[in-house]
C-alpha cells in the first residue's frame, strides 16, 4: 500500500507532463540543430589547423512562453570563427528553431492580438493569463500594445496591394459604425468582401468613411479600378443611396442586388406589429420564390393584402423590385449568397464585442486596423460559395433561366443553311 503523500510525489499532473516533454524534445531539436552545424562546417580550420566552428558550452537557462505555458530552455552555444568578406564581421550561428532573443513561441505572439481583439482587455492580460504562462512571461499592456502596433502598417500595406491579378464577380458591401475614446465624432468603416473566379471569398477592401456617403463610396471604388480591379458582375448591399450612387458612377456595368434582410427589417417597421406575422411570410413567398415570374405574383400579393392600408410599406418593396430580384438571373446555387449581405454581417459581431470592451477604438486609424485584423481572421474560415465552378461562367456571361444555364443553340452547318436557301 501507498500511503497519500508517496502516492503525490509519484503522480506528475498532465500540464507539468506536456511542459517536461516539450522541455526535453527541444532540448534534443536543439543539440541536433547544433551538432549539424558544426559537421556542415568540420572541414574549415585556420592556418594553425585549428576548426573555426566547434561548440562553446550552453548559454544560461531561460524561460520560453509556449502553447503549453512555461518551458525552461538551455541552449547550446557555438564558437564561430569565420569572418564574412563582404562586412569583415564574425559569422554568428542563429538557430533557426530558438532565435537568440526569443521570449515566446509565434503562436503565442499571434494569439495574444487576438484575443485583444476578441474583447480582452491589455490590462487584464497578466491576471487572467499569469496562472497558464507564468508571472515573468512578458504579458504587460505595453507589450501587447506592441504586438497591436503593427496592425495600422499591415493595414496600409493590404490597402495599396495589386488588385490586376485578381477577378470579384460577385460583391458585398456594407458599413460599421462606432465610437471613438480619444477623438471626435464616429468612425465609418467601409468593408467590401467579393467572390474571386473559384468561388472562394476574399476581404477586397476596409476603408474610413463618412457616414456611408457616396462620395466616401465613390473614392474606395475609385481606388480599386486604379489598382486594377475589374468590375464586378453583382454588387449586394442594403438600401444606403450613397452606395447605389456610387457604383452607377465608378461601375456602371454593374448590377445591383439589395439586401432582403434590410429590406425586410424596412418594411416591417413601417408595418403595425399586429401584422408582423402575416407579413413576414408574405415577404419570405417572394425571397424563396422558385424563380421570378412567382417572385413577381408573390409582390403583387403582398400589395393587394396590405397596399391599401400600408402604401409606404409596400412601396419599400414595389420601388425597388428590379434591384431586389437581380439575384435570379443568376445560378440557383448562388441565390442563397446574393439575397442577402450576411457575409459581411456575421463577421462583424466580433468587431461589436470589442468595441463594446473597449468603449470604442483610441483613434480612426486604430479602429480601421481592428477591423481588418478581425475580418482577416475570419476570412480563413469563409467557405467557398454553392457551386464554385459556376462562378466563372457568370463572369464570361453564360446566361441562365429559373436559376439553370441556358445552352447556347448550335449553328447549323453552312450546307443546311445553302440547302435551306436554295
Amino acid at each position: 500500500m501507498v500511503d497519500d503523500q508517496a502516492r503525490a510525489e509519484l503522480t506528475t499532473d498532465l500540464d507539468g507532463l506536456f511542459r517536461e516533454g516539450a522541455r526535453r524534445m527541444l532540448a534534443v531539436a536543439l543539440e541536433a540543430e547544433v551538432e549539424a552545424y558544426i559537421t556542415a562546417h568540420a572541414e574549415l580550420t585556420d592556418e594553425h589547423g585549428h576548426r573555426l566552428v566547434v561548440r562553446n558550452g550552453h548559454a544560461p537557462a531561460r524561460t520560453i512562453a509556449t502553447g503549453v505555458g512555461q518551458v525552461e530552455v538551455v541552449r547550446p552555444r557555438v564558437d564561430d570563427r569565420r569572418v564574412d568578406p563582404a562586412t569583415g564581421q564574425r559569422v554568428q550561428f542563429s538557430s533557426v528553431l530558438l532565435p537568440r532573443w526569443c521570449r515566446r513561441s509565434p503562436k503565442v505572439a499571434e494569439v495574444l492580438p487576438l484575443l485583444y481583439l476578441h474583447g480582452l482587455s491589455s490590462l487584464d492580460f497578466v491576471p487572467a493569463l499569469e496562472a497558464f504562462f507564468g508571472a515573468s512571461a512578458g504579458l504587460s499592456a505595453s507589450v501587447i500594445t506592441r504586438l497591436t502596433s503593427q496592425w495600422q502598417a499591415e493595414r496600409e500595406a493590404f490597402a495599396q496591394r495589386d488588385l490586376s491579378e485578381r477577378d470579384y464577380v460577385y460583391c458585398w458591401a456594407d458599413g460599421i459604425h462606432f465610437n471613438l475614446r480619444l477623438e471626435e465624432g464616429r468612425l465609418c468603416c467601409l468593408v467590401i468582401v467579393g467572390v474571386r473566379a473559384d468561388g472562394t471569398k476574399e476581404l477586397v477592401a476596409v476603408a474610413d468613411g463618412q457616414r456611408e456617403s457616396g462620395d466616401a463610396w465613390a473614392e474606395l471604388l475609385r481606388d480599386l479600378r486604379r489598382r486594377g480591379m475589374r468590375a464586378p458582375v453583382v454588387m449586394v448591399g442594403d438600401g444606403a443611396l450613397g452606395l447605389w450612387r456610387a457604383l452607377g458612377e465608378v461601375f456602371p456595368e454593374t448590377r445591383e442586388q439589395r439586401c432582403w434582410v434590410h429590406k425586410a427589417a424596412n418594411v416591417l417597421n413601417a408595418l403595425p406589429k399586429s401584422v408582423h406575422a402575416g407579413a413576414r411570410r408574405a415577404l419570405n413567398q417572394i425571397i424563396g420564390a422558385e424563380d421570378r415570374a412567382h417572385a413577381e405574383r408573390a409582390i403583387g400579393a403582398l400589395v393587394a393584402d396590405y397596399g391599401a392600408k400600408w402604401p409606404k410599406a409596400v412601396a419599400k418593396v414595389v420601388d425597388d423590385t428590379e434591384a431586389l430580384l437581380t439575384f435570379f438571373d443568376y445560378p440557383a446555387e448562388h441565390w442563397l449568397h446574393l439575397r442577402t449581405t450576411n457575409p459581411i454581417e456575421s463577421t462583424f459581431s466580433p468587431v461589436r464585442a470589442r468595441t463594446r470592451v473597449t468603449k470604442g477604438p483610441g483613434s480612426r486609424q486604430a479602429g480601421l486596423a481592428m477591423v481588418f485584423k478581425l475580418l482577416e481572421a475570419a476570412e480563413s474560415r469563409w467557405r467557398a460559395v454553392n457551386g464554385p465552378h459556376l462562378v466563372a461562367l457568370v463572369r464570361a456571361g453564360a446566361r441562365f433561366e429559373k436559376g439553370r444555364l441556358v445552352e447556347r443553340a448550335k449553328e447549323a452547318p453552312q450546307e443546311d443553311i445553302n440547302e435551306v436557301a436554295a
